[in-house]
């Protein structure tokens, strides 16, 4: 049986090299973090089978205040934007 493609809600697919937004907390708020997709995986300990991505966040967020620490975050891939490519450098 093949495996299906990862998609985010408007059909584009999620794969290893993407530019990616997703949603994040700070404090007591909600802000929009821009991330390349390192990883996908499947995580199976609740029970069911869940999507998720190891991304790496670029230091581009939405709010005033900066971003702590770049290190690679795990996030479920249910509300993940595809924004396009990541840059090469």
């Amino acid at each position: 049986m093949a495996k299906t493609r990862l998609t985010d809600f408007t059909g584009a697919e999620i794969r290893p090299g993407k530019l990616v937004v997703y949603a994040t907390r700070r404090g007591n708020r909600v802000r929009q973090t821009e991330a390349t997709v390192i990883e996908t995986m499947s995580d199976k300990r609740s029970g069911r089978v869940v999507p998720r991505l190891k991304v790496q966040p670029t230091g581009r967020d939405s709010g005033f205040s900066a971003r702590s620490t770049l290190a690679p975050q795990y996030v479920s891939a249910e509300h993940v934007v595809v924004i396009g490519d990541a840059p090469t450098a």
